[in-house]
């Protein structure tokens, strides 16, 4: 198993190029881990139907499969050009006015945001997701701003707008957005992910009015803004409020600059190893793929530094939601984390032992536990580790460590289970409590062929079991070595 079971997961996209029940279940045979559904695009009702499909996927191939809702947060976009189309040249000037309803075709644009009344003269403005760059000339009413282009190009109806010198003062909710908090609540998804985060306290916000739809979906906070990355103790911050961040690399690229996203990965991902939370690496992983049948040697290079540099999970959007090719691209996917996970080694944190040492003072055991369990594991050369959790933290603990071999979870809990499905190098099942479950399910998956030795083998398995007695939160206090 160690051999063949991807230790970074795939995180698809739902959209049109997989809207049947058919072409789901594909999906995830080809090994996709976790389906996100992007409320920018489509309908709840469709969301709904889409989200049934996936859970009856999972359950009939025996598979835990989290469901990732994704709220479309104050994104700033054009309103409707006439025929869909407006040329500019650099030194031309466009006003985009919040109480325009309809384009008659001249230099007045209809824009989705009243951007009046947060905007300064000469803030940079990029349209058109970035391809179009311009500043703020003045501010003309309370309704509307000049802009003087800076490049040619062409602007095109609900394209993305960018401001990243822009102050929004906390503006992070819409009415969609609780709406869609709502709908998340009521279908019980496994994450809420959460766009354009600027700070901590966007996550608690966040966390409370899902606490009051009573939902128990964690939060996954997406870094795409400057504010989020205005310093790595701000960064930091929203690493340890969230359950995990994903590194939205198409808008972070405008907010940022393209150049600082590559550093900003490599933080974000170990500050999630540090502190035990999921990190997804996502934007244009195989974008090629829209259109191709193979990827490009820089998207898999792509994907081959994400699974080295310890990402939890990569992300596809375009490329299963509009692309020619889904169920390819996933299985190219698999293809290049299997191969690179079997041949490269998971890079070393910055001071990774002194690291772990620090934060294993003065937190919970269980961090201890995983600790010494991954040390175990690897003086043993055991074949698989086992985690009996019932919130599914020690697991996750567990995880954090980047054990080269595969850690097989179990839990009472679906929820629990499906949110493990995103953790690095975890598969997690659900069975009824017992004193010796974690150890049951390895006999179980044991005999059904499952279960390999390191070397891919089939034979004696050394396992190293992490559980505790009883089925409260926080409570693992063993480790056990057994042959199974």
């Amino acid at each position: 198993m160690s051999k063949f079971f991807k230790r970074t997961k795939i995180l698809a996209t739902i959209g049109p190029a997989v809207d049947s029940k058919e072409k789901i279940e594909k999906l995830i045979m080809a090994g996709v881990s976790g389906c996100r559904f992007n409320c920018s695009h489509g309908s709840d009702e469709e969301r709904a139907r889409q989200l049934k499909w996936v859970r009856k996927a999972a359950q009939s191939k025996g598979h835990s499969i989290a469901t990732v809702i994704d709220l479309p947060g104050p994104k700033i976009r054009l309103g409707e050009l006439q025929e869909n189309h407006f040329a500019v040249k650099k030194g031309d000037k466009i006003t985009l006015d919040f109480k325009l309803k309809k384009h008659d075709g001249s230099a007045k644009l209809p824009v989705q945001y009243n951007l009046a009344t947060n905007c300064k003269p000469m803030e940079p403005v990029f349209l058109c997701d970035g391809t179009i760059k311009a500043h703020i000339a003045k501010i003309i009413s309370k309704t509307a701003i000049e802009l003087e282009v800076e490049n040619d190009g062409i602007l095109m109806s609900n394209k993305g707008i960018n401001l990243p010198s822009t102050d929004f003062q906390g503006n992070i909710f819409t009415e969609k957005d609780v709406a869609e908090i709502e709908f998340a609540a009521k279908q019980d998804y496994d994450y809420v992910a959460m766009s354009f985060v600027h700070d901590a306290e966007d996550i608690r916000t966040l966390r409370q009015l899902l606490l009051a739809n009573d939902s128990s979906a964690q939060i996954i906070a997406k870094i795409e803004t400057k504010a989020a990355v205005a310093s790595l103790k701000h960064l930091e911050e929203i690493v340890m409020e969230a359950d995990g961040v994903i590194v939205a690399r198409g808008d972070l690229a405008v907010e940022a600059g393209a150049e600082a996203v590559p550093i900003i990965q490599r933080r974000l991902i170990a500050l999630c190893r540090e502190h035990s939370k999921i990190c997804i690496v996502a934007t244009q992983m195989m974008s090629s793929m829209v259109e191709k049948s193979e990827p490009t040697r820089a998207e898999v290079s792509d994907v081959a530094s994400a699974v080295i540099q310890g990402a939890d999970a990569v992300m596809l959007s375009d490329e299963t939601t509009i692309g020619k090719y889904p169920i390819e691209t996933v299985k190219a996917m698999r293809k290049v984390i299997l191969y690179t996970q079997n041949n490269s080694h998971v890079a070393l944190l910055p001071n990774q032992y002194d690291g772990m040492i620090r934060n294993l003072a003065g937190l919970k055991d269980y961090n201890a536990l995983a600790f010494a369990a991954v040390r175990l594991a690897e003086n043993i050369h055991a074949d698989i580790i086992v985690c009996q959790s019932a919130s599914g933290a020690t697991s996750a603990a567990v995880a954090a460590q980047r054990p080269n071999i595969p850690i097989i979870t179990v839990t009472m809990n679906p929820q629990v289970a499906n949110q493990l499905a995103l953790e690095y190098g975890t598969a997690a099942f659900v069975r009824p409590y017992a004193h010796a479950a974690g150890l049951k399910l390895a006999q179980d998956l044991k005999a059904k062929k499952y279960l390999h030795r390191r070397d891919g083998s089939i034979g004696e398995l050394l396992a190293v079991i992490v559980s505790g007695d009883r089925t409260t939160v926080g409570t693992t206090d063993t480790i056990k070595v057994r042959h199974i």
